[in-house]
């Protein structure tokens, strides 16, 4: 009844909750649309899993965790919760019967507390930000940056996953990159940051950012580890800055030794947009396991043309392959299709959510 009139229910949420506890406008940017967004899809993705406890508990949980950084706690939940159920009764109307009230007021202190004991627990094991002195700046040309990072305390992650990010300019506003390196023993994080359209946290990075800066680092999250792949031989497939974790991930296997076979696709739409070619091409020299292909589809060039999707199908069939795909939404939806359609088994396919991660589960 809600979803079509969602935009004016958030509006209406946040200038009810600022306005009878406006002690909590500050935890929230200034500009608010994307945050409306959030929590929009929060609620379409807690309504998605109501039958499905385990994975309505798995991503409740991950919503707590997350929230630390924004400085909640557990007073601020019933505040939510009373604002929340008003914007839904109001928009709602006759559709607000009193067994629907009593069901989302039921649910609302499931999906609270769930969130507060993650989040309690999560404080006994590690803080809920990690201060990161900004130590080395790459451009690589057409708007991406490498950023590497030294955080002032311990950071523990997995190579493939992703971290999110808050600059000095632009408080508030978290965006999430992966880290594109295994873990090192001097404990710096490396980032590949493409200056995107109208992403003003993108834009600070990549023109703004100078050695000395200071940023923040939210936990690290994600499962596109190596640790989920079953199999020796893996099929790694980057467009434009998916090559990040991808790379992460190439480290990691020779670190770990090598592998049977790795098999690296990367793609983009011309040329100049393939960035950090020459860097592969330097560790396939280093390691016999890794092979290399690159691909543009947008310009007549020596070599294979197509985009990522195409040429996966061309090279296929990869059924006895762990995948990872690192990239534009779009293509990790149409590669996974290809992958599937010839073959290649679903649960060995693995790429971090869409948008924002924190909004989903699988």
């Amino acid at each position: 009844m809600v979803e079509p009139l969602a935009g004016e229910v958030t509006v209406y949420f946040y200038a009810i909750l600022f306005a009878r506890y406006p002690e909590v406008r500050p935890m929230f940017p200034q500009g608010m649309d994307a945050q409306r967004d959030r929590l929009l899809r929060a609620l379409l993705r807690i309504v998605d899993l109501v039958d499905d406890p385990e994975n309505l508990v798995r991503f409740c949980g991950h919503l707590g965790r997350d929230h630390r950084k924004f400085g909640t706690v557990a007073a601020h939940f019933p505040a939510v919760g009373e604002c929340l159920l008003a914007s839904l009764a109001r928009f709602a109307g006759p559709a607000w019967t009193p067994e629907i009230a009593a069901a989302w007021t039921k649910a609302y202190g499931t999906v609270a507390q769930v969130m507060i004991s993650a989040a309690e627990e999560d404080e006994v094991v590690r803080p809920a930000v990690w201060p990161a002195t900004v130590v080395h700046r790459v451009p690589r040309g057409n708007g991406i940056a490498e950023i590497t990072v030294r955080p002032h305390m311990s950071y523990e992650y997995a190579a493939g996953q992703y971290v999110s990010v808050e600059t000095p300019w632009w408080p508030k506003r978290w965006r999430y990159y992966s880290v594109a390196n295994a873990p090192r023993q001097d404990g710096t994080l490396t980032f590949h940051v493409r200056a995107v359209p109208g992403g003003s946290v993108s834009h600070a990075l990549v023109h703004r950012a100078a050695v000395g800066d200071v940023i923040q680092l939210g936990p690290p999250m994600g499962d596109m580890v190596l640790d989920a792949a079953d199999h020796s031989e893996l099929l790694l497939v980057a467009g434009g800055t998916g090559l990040a974790p991808v790379r992460a991930l190439i480290e990691e296997v020779a670190r770990r030794g090598g592998c049977d076979q790795v098999d690296l696709f990367l793609g983009a739409r011309t040329g100049a947009e393939l960035y950090g070619v020459d860097d592969m091409l330097r560790m396939a020299q280093r390691h016999h396991w890794l092979s290399i292909k690159g691909a543009v589809s947008h310009e007549d060039l020596p070599g294979i043309r197509g985009s990522l999707p195409e040429v996966l199908a061309a090279y296929g069939p990869w059924h006895q392959h762990d995948v990872f795909l690192s990239g534009p939404a779009q293509m990790i939806v149409s590669a996974r299709e290809t992958l599937t359609l010839t073959g290649t088994p679903p649960n060995r396919i693995h790429h971090d959510p869409f948008e924002t991660p924190v909004l989903f589960t699988p």
